[in-house]
């Protein structure tokens, strides 16, 4: 089969050759019928050097997929050949407490998971590919009725990631609660859905593109805002002075940490989920009294179904544009550049 390859860090994938999967015991064979194209991967193949990570090339990328079972290991009863399914795609150990709960984004024994802090396409070989290998039936999770794999993929990345950081913040949004969204792009443009989907509050989203603010409004956003020197004034003027409830940044670099810090309200939530690198100072007098400041990665398995039950009633529609393999390298390409809007999805 064909599959796009990380071969080392630092360089771009290439599509090459590769055997078919054969499933062992407990694994499962998945035929790809999408696989999500994420920021990440640029990271992946633009910063990320040995040493960085308990893991490392060669592997085929592609972390957010769905498909079909193709061919279960002897002792999986719990799938059927040809059943739509989505890829769960944090690999924990299976076994110790946060696993249990279905939490393996934060697996307490990562030297007993099939990789340390990775899964398939970080690590292990993903979905850009015809087939993947699954390495165990409890990271499949069945599609509901209508939603097809090319939609559902990244909902397993981009639908999930944001779900858990707006969830963990529920409590914070009721009616009469300000949430910001800052970076409306493959995850962002999903916050707002979701914000819209599950909460009464009002969602103002920050972008430094048009094409990206316009995105918003369409998604339901009720004030979008282009970044400067004003903003989180503009942002306060619009919340009676009092700054936002929660403040969402997808971005993580130094002056949207700095932005999320200036206009969040006192005894809010500040979740940083963009993983620019940048840093932002904590003292007493940095932040307003009591605002809680925490990072996210990706989210559970009990979530997730709760992600695709949502896609299914047709509250969550992510903006997708789809690629080949052949053309898989077009979309990284354009989301280097910024001209991507929403997620591109391979299709093998």
């Amino acid at each position: 089969m064909r599959a796009l390859r990380l071969l080392e860090w630092k360089s771009d994938p290439v599509l090459v050759e590769v055997g078919d999967p054969v499933p062992g015991p407990e694994q499962v064979v998945v035929r790809v019928g999408g696989a999500g194209a994420c920021h990440s991967d640029l990271h992946l193949m633009r910063e990320f050097e040995g040493g960085l990570l308990p893991w490392g090339p060669p592997f085929t990328l592609g972390h957010e997929n769905a498909g079909w079972v193709h061919a279960l290991g002897s002792s999986v009863t719990d799938l059927e050949v040809g059943q739509a399914v989505a890829v769960y795609g944090p690999w924990g150990c299976g076994r110790c407490a946060r696993c249990q709960l279905g939490i393996e984004t934060y697996c307490e024994n990562p030297a007993a998971a099939p990789v340390p802090m990775g899964g398939g396409g970080l690590g292990l070989d993903g979905g850009m590919a015809e087939f993947m290998l699954v390495p165990s039936s409890r990271f499949l999770v069945p599609l509901p009725e209508g939603l097809d794999p090319v939609s559902a993929a990244p909902l397993t990345d981009a639908g999930l990631t944001p779900y858990h950081a707006v969830r963990r913040s529920w409590h914070k949004l009721a009616p009469g609660a300000t949430a910001v969204v800052i970076g409306v792009g493959g995850l962002g443009h999903v916050a707002i859905q979701i914000l819209k989907a599950t909460t009464a509050a009002r969602i103002i989203a920050v972008d430094t593109r048009e094409e990206a603010l316009a995105l918003a409004t369409a998604n339901g956003a009720d004030l979008a805002l282009a970044p400067g020197g004003g903003v989180a004034d503009e942002i306060r003027t619009a919340t009676a002075g009092h700054g936002a409830d929660v403040v969402l940044d997808f971005v993580g670099s130094e002056s949207t940490l700095a932005l999320g810090a200036a206009a969040t309200r006192m005894l809010g939530d500040l979740t940083i989920v963009g993983i620019a690198g940048g840093t932002l100072p904590v003292s007493f007098f940095s932040v307003p009294y009591e605002v809680s400041i925490q990072t996210t990665y990706w989210g559970s398995r009990p979530e997730l179904v709760e992600v695709l039950d949502l896609a299914a009633r047709g509250l969550l529609r992510p903006k997708v544009t789809t690629f080949t393999l052949d053309t898989a390298m077009d979309a990284y390409t354009a989301m280097e550049a910024g001209r991507l809007e929403g997620r591109a999805v391979i299709v093998p």
